[in-house]
C-alpha cells in the first residue's frame, strides 16, 4: 500500500493502458483577477500556442497511437502556459511578432510537460492528481508514461531545430534549453530535490536555504529564465535587452516557487488541480517551511519588485512582463 492507502500501481506499466478520449480533456482553466488589459492579452497568446501545439502534437504516420494519444493528453490538457508565453513576451518586448516565436513557445512547453509527466511518476514525487486530471501514468500506465515523457523531450529540439530560421538562431536555441533542461539545470535541480539524505545533514538554516534556493534555480528559474532567453533570441535581442529580461527571469522564477510552496501549504486543491500538503507530507525543504509563510510572502513580492526593476531597460516594451510578474505574487492556482 502506499502512503495514501492505495494499492501501488507499479505494475501499471505491464497491464493494458487506461485510455481517456481525447474529446475528454477540459480546454482551460479558470483564471483569477488580472488586469483587463493583460488577461486579453494573455488569452490572446495562450490560444496562439494551444493551436500550435494541437498542431505540432500531430505525430508522423509511425508513431503508434496509444503513444500518441498518451503525448496529446500530457501537453494539450488545461494549464496556464506561462512558460511559452513568456517566450511570447520576450519576443515581443524585443519587437518581434509573437507568430514568429511560437515554434520556440512549443518547444518550452513540451520541455515542461515531459518534466511533469515524468516528475509525477512513483520513483519520483509520486503523484496521482495534475491540473485537476488524473496524472498521465495513472491513465496511461508508467511505460507509456515514460515514453511520452521522451517522445516529448525529443519532439522540443525537432520544432526548435526544423521551423527556427536563421539556422544560427535555431542552433543558440536548441543549446540554450537544453542547457536549461539538463543535468546541470532542470534534471540536476531535481536530482538534489529528490536527495533526501544531503538534505538532512545540512542542519544550519543558511546552509538549507542556499541549498533550497540552489535547487530552484535550476528547476523553476531555469525554465522560466531560457522561455524568455528563446524569445530574445528569436527577435534578434540586443545584449542590453538579453540582460534585462535575464535579471527579471532569475528573480521572477525564484518568486513563482516561493508561492508555489505557499499555496501547497494554504492552496485550494480544487483551484491547484493536484494535492495540497504533499511536500509537508514527504519532509521537503519548502521555502515556507524556512522562513514562515509571512517571511516567505515578504520574499516573493520583493523579488518582484526586483524582477520589474530589472525591465527598466525595456520600458515601455517590458510592461506587459511587469504586469504579469505582479500578477505571480497574487494568483490562487
Amino acid at each position: 500500500m502506499d502512503r495514501r492507502g492505495q494499492p501501488p500501481d507499479h505494475q501499471a506499466a505491464n497491464t493494458t493502458p487506461r485510455t481517456m478520449p481525447t474529446s475528454t480533456i477540459p480546454t482551460s482553466i479558470p483564471t483569477p483577477a488580472i488586469p483587463a488589459a493583460l488577461s486579453e492579452h494573455l488569452a490572446q497568446l495562450r490560444q496562439l500556442v494551444n493551436g500550435a501545439l494541437a498542431e505540432r502534437s500531430e505525430a508522423a504516420p509511425g508513431c503508434p497511437a496509444s503513444l500518441r494519444e498518451a503525448i496529446k493528453y500530457s501537453v494539450l490538457g488545461p494549464g496556464k502556459r506561462l512558460r511559452p508565453i513568456l517566450v511570447l513576451l520576450a519576443a515581443e518586448a524585443c519587437g518581434c511578432s509573437p507568430e514568429r516565436a511560437l515554434p520556440a513557445a512549443c518547444a518550452v512547453e513540451m520541455v515542461h510537460a515531459y518534466s511533469l509527466v515524468h516528475d509525477d511518476l512513483p520513483a519520483m514525487d509520486d503523484d496521482d492528481l495534475r491540473r485537476g486530471r488524473p496524472t498521465c501514468h495513472k491513465v496511461f500506465g508508467e511505460a507509456m508514461a515514460i515514453l511520452a515523457g521522451d517522445a516529448l523531450l525529443t519532439r522540443a529540439f525537432e520544432v526548435l531545430a526544423t521551423e527556427l530560421r536563421p539556422h544560427d538562431v535555431a542552433a543558440a536555441c536548441c543549446a540554450a534549453l537544453a542547457a536549461a533542461a539538463g543535468p546541470c539545470g532542470m534534471v540536476g535541480g531535481q536530482c538534489d530535490d529528490l536527495d533526501a539524505q544531503r538534505l538532512t545533514a545540512i542542519t544550519d538554516p543558511a546552509g538549507q536555504l542556499a541549498l533550497l534556493e540552489s535547487i530552484h534555480a535550476r528547476k523553476t528559474a531555469a525554465m522560466i529564465n531560457v522561455s524568455l532567453k528563446l524569445g530574445a533570441l528569436v527577435a534578434g535581442a540586443s545584449a542590453a535587452e538579453h540582460e534585462a529580461l535575464q535579471g527579471y527571469g532569475q528573480r521572477l522564477g525564484l518568486a513563482f516557487q516561493i508561492v508555489d510552496d505557499l499555496l501547497d501549504v494554504g492552496g485550494d486543491e480544487a483551484a491547484l488541480g493536484k494535492r495540497v500538503g504533499k511536500d509537508i507530507d514527504r519532509g521537503k525543504l519548502t521555502f515556507p517551511g524556512l522562513l514562515g509563510v509571512d517571511a516567505s510572502r515578504a520574499q516573493a513580492a520583493e523579488l518582484v519588485r526586483q524582477a520589474c526593476e530589472a525591465l527598466a531597460p525595456l520600458a515601455p516594451r517590458g510592461e506587459r512582463l511587469a504586469e504579469l510578474a505582479r500578477y505571480v505574487v497574487e494568483r490562487d492556482h
